[in-house]
């Protein structure tokens, strides 16, 4: 008999075909009524697969009895309850490495597109503004200081591509990363100081919400740019409106906000602020060697053996 897993969110087409082939696969969204859903199928399901946004509450697990594993088809753990998995036993994956290229992609696409405002530039151009009004100038990228906050393996994909900008780097952690040759600032408000551009590529967790806070968008001041495509809850998103709105510093480029799908509406109207819907990742490419990943985690655990990729 083929286990049980509950899907919840959408994968690509093809995998989850090849997921329906290997599983019996209760698929949480479609279901109308999702507590007598999950009252029906909760004992039968031995896994999750999730994404790194929804994760998987200690309530929801709770309603799993034989709850084996939760694979998260993202890297982010920060909506799974961690602690609950381990004390229960109940193993937790991600899919590491095969999307970093696309996010650190995506985060030099938001530096360009904020500092050489590529999307206002566009706006005008489909307006038919280009000769009638003027288009104030943009900023340079090559040669600007570049703050990276967390120097993961994002943050160091995102230095490899600033260096062909010539850019200087410096970085902040919460230790130093052995191996890199990019000065560590300790003090994320003394980052954001040197800095001009700050870029977040920081994992999530309690221990990050609101880092990036009032006093280090300050910091970095009215010519600094902003660029988060780690984790909305890292930036305090009600400070990072305000210093936009005072115009405190340049603009910013978010892929990433704290409650989403829902974006502070304030940011819709700023022409200074590049806004894309939480999709560095989104490329058909990684999002199948992702569902490849999940599917092998999947694999792997009710083979007995250790998942490729497991953090609990």
């Amino acid at each position: 008999m083929k286990p049980e897993v509950l899907l919840i969110g959408a994968m690509m087409p093809e995998l989850e075909s090849r997921l329906d082939a290997d599983y019996t696969v209760h698929r949480l969204a479609q279901a109308g009524d999702k507590e007598a859903f999950l009252a029906e199928v909760g004992p039968r399901v031995r896994g999750i697969v999730t994404g790194g946004v929804t994760g998987a509450s200690r309530a929801l697990m709770e309603r799993l009895p034989h709850l084996g594993i939760v694979a998260v088809n993202g890297i982010g753990t920060d909506a799974v309850d961690l602690d609950y998995a381990r004390a229960q036993g109940i193993r937790v994956t991600t899919t590491p490495n095969v999307l970093t290229d696309d996010v650190a992609d995506m985060a030099m696409a938001l530096l360009l597109a904020t500092s050489r405002q590529i999307c206002q530039s566009d706006r005008y151009v489909r307006q038919g503004l280009w000769g009638r009004q003027g288009l104030p100038l943009a900023r340079k990228v090559t040669g600007k200081k570049l703050g990276i906050v967390g120097l993961g393996r994002i943050g160091r994909a995102v230095a490899k591509r600033a260096e062909g900008f010539g850019m200087p780097i410096a970085y902040t952690d919460v230790t130093e990363i052995p191996g890199v040759h990019y000065r560590r600032v300790p003090d994320l408000a003394a980052l954001a100081e040197w800095a001009e551009i700050l870029v977040v590529a920081a994992a999530g967790g309690p221990q990050s919400r609101g880092v990036v806070n009032a006093a280090v968008l300050e910091a970095l001041g009215p010519e600094g740019i902003l660029i988060n495509v780690a984790r909305g809850s890292i930036v305090d998103e009600p400070a990072l409106v305000a210093a936009l709105e005072g115009k405190r510093i340049a603009g910013a480029g978010l892929d990433v906000f704290v409650d989403e799908p829902k974006v502070p509406e304030a940011l819709w109207r700023m022409d200074n602020v590049v806004l894309q819907p939480h999709r560095a990742s989104a490329t058909f490419e990684t999002r199948i060697a992702m569902g490849e990943l999940v599917l092998a985690n999947l694999a792997a655990h009710f083979d007995g053996r250790e998942p490729p990729t497991a953090v609990v």
